[in-house]
C-alpha cells in the first residue's frame, strides 16, 4: 500500500473512532490529535481520560501501538491501543493495572 494511501486511512480510521468514543461519551471533547512537526507527541485520537494510539492495516502491531501511547501519555491519561486489523472487529490493549483501576471504579459506582 502507498504511503498516502496509508495515511488516508490511518486517518479515516481516526475519525471513525472520534465518532465512536463520541457515542460512549456524550458531551466530552473527543476529536482527532494532530501531530505537530516540532514532534511533539499528541494522541491519536483526544479524549478525557484515555490516550489513544489507533492502529488498521493487514497485521497492525498492537504491543508496538500500546507502547507508543505508553510512552506519550501523560500524567492522568490511560494509555490504550485501539487496533483493527483488516476485515476485522478492533480490539482495545490496555496495562492489566490500568484495567484493573477502571473495572474498580465500576465496580464502585455500581456499589453504591
Amino acid at each position: 500500500m502507498s504511503g498516502a494511501r496509508s495515511r488516508r486511512k490511518g486517518a479515516s480510521y481516526e475519525r471513525e473512532l472520534v465518532h465512536r468514543f463520541r457515542e460512549a461519551m456524550p458531551g466530552a471533547d473527543v476529536k482527532r490529535g494532530f501531530q505537530t512537526r516540532s514532534g511533539q507527541e499528541a494522541a491519536d485520537v483526544e479524549c478525557p481520560v484515555f490516550w489513544v494510539e489507533s492502529k488498521r492495516g493487514k497485521k497492525p502491531n498492537m504491543r508496538g501501538a500500546l507502547a507508543q501511547a505508553i510512552k506519550a501519555a501523560p500524567d492522568g491519561r490511560v494509555p490504550i491501543a485501539v487496533v483493527r486489523d483488516d476485515r476485522a472487529e478492533a480490539t482495545v490493549t490496555l496495562l492489566l493495572d490500568d484495567f484493573l483501576d477502571l473495572v474498580r471504579e465500576w465496580w464502585e459506582l455500581r456499589t453504591r
